[in-house]
């Protein structure tokens, strides 16, 4: 039985080439031209907050279905092809060391634009998306790669990427569809398998949980811990262990104590600002889940939140067919803007031949 919806590609090592690189800045940059020139600035930032648009968009610019770099690669052409002055979106950010120095870029970026206070706002929107999908998506991947696309209005999406095991996970925000940065904040998250154990503090299954986060931090972190450590005689009524536990007590650490610690003088007023304090991470998220669970009877959610995978199938049909139908709207838009975009010709031809075998179309 194979399990739809999913495949296990192996990474790749290596990098784009110089001359593939340049093409895919200059192709890249057209294409977002025309949209932005023909659907308006925000449109392209709806784009690539979509997992399946943003996959072809990086088929179409050069790379393969199974390709290893297509996160990084794709952001960093866009990043070179579009600039705020010139284009009215910019790109913030990258992989490794330029992911730290987003929110530097986007303090200069505004600055240039005279829109200092706006720069804050991006950055408070890069901060946390970093933070929640570090810390409050406990799915064992590591973020090493952050991207935010902001338009000088306002606007932004964000598109992350974390590894494990050699295989990649990326999430898509974006800010036109946020509601909340703690309850369900994803427009999707690509990876190429569904792991059985991820703890998701921000489904909205994990409601009651963060909500128990917050009350346990109004308590003595001495009492928490006498509770946690089995000693009933004090708060008994309020000790309810559930009969089943996806998480042990021993995983708080006495890292984890010291941090509840601190935070029970700080007295955050949401689970968002509990999320946004310095020094807050997964850590010290998970053992206040824990908790909740141990004193509350309130169990987190453990379903990975992945919705879509990287591959999307190809022309023989491996790792499997195509689904059309999910794809023909974000296909179809593409390559009309590859049609009209200001782009070589034999470039052109190239990316739509990408575009046609991405389809299976021969």
């Amino acid at each position: 039985m194979r399990l739809s919806g999913t495949a296990d590609l192996p990474l790749h090592t290596g990098k784009a080439p110089r001359w593939l690189f340049s093409r895919m800045v200059k192709l890249s940059g057209a294409i977002a031209e025309h949209i932005i020139e023909e659907y308006g600035e925000a449109e392209l930032l709806r784009r690539l907050s979509s997992p399946h648009w943003f996959q072809a968009f990086s088929c179409a610019i050069g790379f393969d279905w199974h390709s290893s770099g297509t996160t990084t690669t794709t952001m960093g052409a866009l990043k070179e092809a579009l600039s705020p002055e010139k284009h009215g979106v910019g790109v913030a950010g990258g992989k490794g060391s330029r992911g730290i120095r987003t929110p530097e870029e986007l303090r200069e970026a505004c600055a240039r634009a005279g829109e200092e206070e706006l720069a804050e706002e991006l950055i408070r929107a890069s901060r946390l998306s970093f933070k929640v999908d570090a810390g409050c998506v406990q799915d064992g991947y590591q973020l090493y790669h952050h991207t935010m696309v902001f338009t000088l209005s306002g606007e932004w999406c964000v598109v992350q990427q974390g590894m494990k095991d050699r295989y990649a996970r990326r999430y898509h925000w974006h800010s036109e569809e946020l509601e909340s940065f703690t309850c369900e904040p994803h427009t999707g998250i690509s990876a190429q398998r569904v792991e059985q154990r991820a703890l998701n503090l921000v489904s909205e299954s994990s409601e009651e949980v963060r909500r128990a986060s917050l009350e346990l931090l109004e308590e003595n972190p001495a009492r928490l811990r006498r509770l946690a450590q089995g000693q009933r005689s004090l708060l008994e009524p309020e000790l309810r262990l559930p009969a089943r536990h996806m998480v042990s007590r021993v995983d708080i650490s006495e890292r984890s104590w010291r941090a509840l610690a601190r935070l029970h003088e700080i007295q955050p007023e949401s689970y968002e600002e509990l999320v946004g304090l310095p020094g807050v991470g997964g850590r010290t998220l998970r053992a206040l889940a824990l908790l909740a669970e141990l004193i509350y009877g309130t169990p987190a959610d453990w379903q990975d939140p992945v919705k879509y995978s990287f591959a999307h199938g190809g022309k023989d049909g491996t790792p499997y067919p195509v689904d059309r139908r999910t794809y023909d709207r974000s296909i179809g838009i593409l390559r009309e803007a590859l049609e009209e975009a200001r782009v070589g010709r034999r470039e052109k031809k190239q990316a739509l031949l990408r575009l046609r075998h991405f389809l299976g179309e021969g």
